[in-house]
């Protein structure tokens, strides 16, 4: 095939790169031995900003359901949030969100 156009290969790696980009992240808080209840409660409304009911709401998740998603959005936001939990003492990984 003389004269035929070769695949543009950076096109490709392109488009997976801003299909990988467009998927949110969560940060993710486990439950832990060490915390009160009542301090998760005040981290996510010291940190996070969130309302008594919902910071409340989501110390429950973790303290029964073993872990509860604090955040989601951009893969860097959410390592930071996640190093953030860390700095008061809590257990924080970041993930990708499920489809």
């Amino acid at each position: 095939m003389v004269g035929a156009a070769l695949p543009d290969l950076h096109e490709d790696v392109r488009l997976h790169e801003q299909e990988a980009a467009d998927v949110p992240w969560q940060t993710v808080v486990w439950n832990d031995p060490v915390n009160l209840m009542s301090y998760v409660v005040r981290v996510f409304r010291e940190y996070f900003g969130y309302s008594v009911e919902r910071a409340t709401q989501l110390m429950l998740a973790v303290h029964n359901e073993g872990h509860a998603v604090v955040a989601e959005g951009a893969r860097e936001q959410m390592e930071l949030h996640a190093q953030a939990m860390h700095d008061y003492g809590l257990w924080a990984t970041v993930r990708r969100s499920p489809q």
